[in-house]
């Protein structure tokens, strides 16, 4: 692998990835990677940088979002659109083993930084290529934004209440499961050179990934020839669904097998209901939706939220108040299992983002920094990985280059 490393406890320590993407999809997934120990070099343009800094919430003018989403890199200003930038790159690339970029398909090329090109540079080189519909077909020379991802994708048709237009998921979507699926391609690659040598091409489409969860959709579709249509909170079985409380409060219940409803019907007090097929097996609960549901929704409507949770604990049925921010930043479990840290900020001072997920116990994860100004790590990667002088760093930067 990349040469230069010292060995940790960190899973993917020694792995370097060069980021030379923007927004939201393909950083991201070097942020997972960066989680585990991967030394990321953030690439962004002199002067401006990556344009995702400027979205967002700001705290004394600086993009919050950005900062979250592009922790435990080291980020560095490189001038692409120069000849000489892109030459620093392919230097760079000698001494990385991945390469990750989400610009519109044919950018690369333009750039003679296509793949074959790059494997002239370092054989053994990963190119992550991210974009909303992939490297080939008739759409790839599209923009690839996640709402339209996401429409196409067919997820944008679902999503939202059946008497309403679609809708939007409350974030973006297509971006972070995109970010996903480029984190396990590249793994995946990574695999194959430790056994082999080899590096390759991992092409990561925004609508594949998007259309890749969209659960038994497509089956349904092909074998019943029933497309799927929206229904808001609706599970397709009865007895899942979020209720209002008396105290102004959404409240998540999920029993969707005849055991776990029959403790939800004991838990209401009902279990008279037990007698009635109608609620007793998840067939007929099915046939008589709108009966089953409105129970539900008519006990929960008479109790606040406190002994609604209290009443599905005791009872061990699945549920659990619909949390906000400030709810989560209170709860208990959260604070048990560290899911939210602290990390300095040079600018911001401390700021609060989630730990890493997943929890490994041999080799966890570890946010080490949040997102950091551009060019933070300038001297560190061009004085001590490239060897450049500081005569020969200033003068890049006179130009514009860096």
């Amino acid at each position: 692998m990349a040469q230069d490393k010292v060995a940790s406890t960190k899973a993917l320590e020694g792995i370097r990835i060069l980021d030379i993407g923007r927004i939201i999809a393909g950083p991201f997934a070097t942020a997972l990677l960066a989680d585990f120990g991967a030394e990321v070099i953030k690439v962004e343009q002199p002067g401006e940088g990556d344009n995702f800094r400027a979205s967002g919430p700001k705290a004394d003018g600086i993009g919050l979002w950005w900062v979250n989403d592009n922790r435990n890199k080291k980020t560095i200003t490189l001038n692409l659109d120069t000849t000489e930038g892109r030459e620093i790159l392919k230097k760079l690339i000698a001494k990385s083993d991945v390469l990750l970029e989400n610009f519109r398909t044919g950018t690369m090329e333009r750039w003679g930084l296509a793949y074959d090109q790059l494997k002239e540079v370092n054989p053994g080189i990963i190119l992550v290529r991210v974009s909303g519909f992939g490297q080939t077909g008739p759409y790839r020379g599209k923009g690839g934004y996640g709402r339209v991802a996401e429409s196409i994708a067919g997820f944008t048709f679902i999503t939202g209440f059946p008497d309403r237009p679609p809708m939007r998921a409350g974030i973006n979507v297509g971006d972070y499961m995109t970010a996903m699926f480029a984190a396990v391609g590249t793994l995946t690659a990574i695999t194959h050179k430790l056994r082999t040598g080899e590096g390759q091409e991992v092409d990561v489409a925004m609508h594949e990934a998007l259309f890749r969860v969209l659960e038994h959709t497509a089956m349904v579709y092909d074998k019943l020839g029933t497309v799927r249509q929206r229904r808001g909170n609706l599970s397709e079985a009865a007895g899942s669904n979020l209720y209002l409380t008396a105290d102004g409060k959404w409240f998540a219940i999920v029993a969707v097998t005849d055991n776990l409803f029959a403790q939800l019907l004991q838990a209401m007090g009902r279990e008279e209901l037990l007698k009635d097929e109608r609620f007793a097996l998840r067939a007929k609960r099915e046939e008589n939706y709108d009966l089953v549901d409105g129970t539900v929704a008519d006990w929960v409507a008479t109790r606040n939220a406190r002994d609604v949770q209290k009443r599905m604990d005791d009872f061990k049925v699945p549920g659990h108040l619909v949390n906000d921010i400030k709810d989560i930043f209170e709860d208990p479990h959260y604070q048990a299992r560290e899911d939210i840290v602290y990390r300095e900020h040079p600018q911001l001072g401390k700021v609060a983002m989630s730990n890493v997920v997943p929890r490994l116990s041999k080799t966890p994860g570890e946010v080490k920094w949040p997102g950091m100004p551009m060019g933070w790590h300038n001297e560190e990667i061009y004085e001590g990985l490239l060897g450049m002088s500081k005569n020969e760093v200033e003068s890049l930067k006179s130009k514009g280059v860096i």
